[in-house]
């Protein structure tokens, strides 16, 4: 049902990602608004490595609630804010997928829709 696309004729990816992922035959798609590091209190970590933890807890049980798990994530936006450390951003990715490879694309912006906000990331999911 899900297969990576690495065509011999690019440049492997530049990270732990798939250039594509095709799903064929999938029964349910799950798209993400844009998760945002607020904890379940309500709070919203300084740091930038606490806030990917904190969003991709909440992407966790986003997928849980759907029946999903994170094999099943197929593609994943991540925004950071300019100026703030990118391989963060990565390796919470990468944890978070637990070796699953999904195509990704990660974007840095001049600030969020909250300036307390670092990161928001959004994910597309297929079974």
């Amino acid at each position: 049902m899900r297969s990576i696309v690495q065509p011999e004729s690019m440049a492997p990816p530049a990270a732990n990602y798939a250039h594509a992922v095709l799903t064929t035959e999938a029964s349910q798609l799950l798209h993400t608004s844009g998760v945002v590091p607020i904890a379940p209190d309500g709070t919203v970590p300084a740091e930038l490595d606490q806030q990917v933890e904190v969003v991709w807890a909440n992407i966790l049980a986003i997928l849980r609630s759907a029946g999903m798990s994170p094999a099943d994530v197929v593609s994943v936006t991540t925004y950071v804010v300019h100026g703030e450390d990118l391989a963060v951003a990565m390796a919470g990715r990468d944890r978070a997928l637990g070796g699953s490879l999904a195509a990704s694309t990660l974007v840095t912006v001049p600030a969020l829709a909250r300036p307390e906000w670092k990161m928001e990331i959004s994910v597309v999911a297929a079974r």
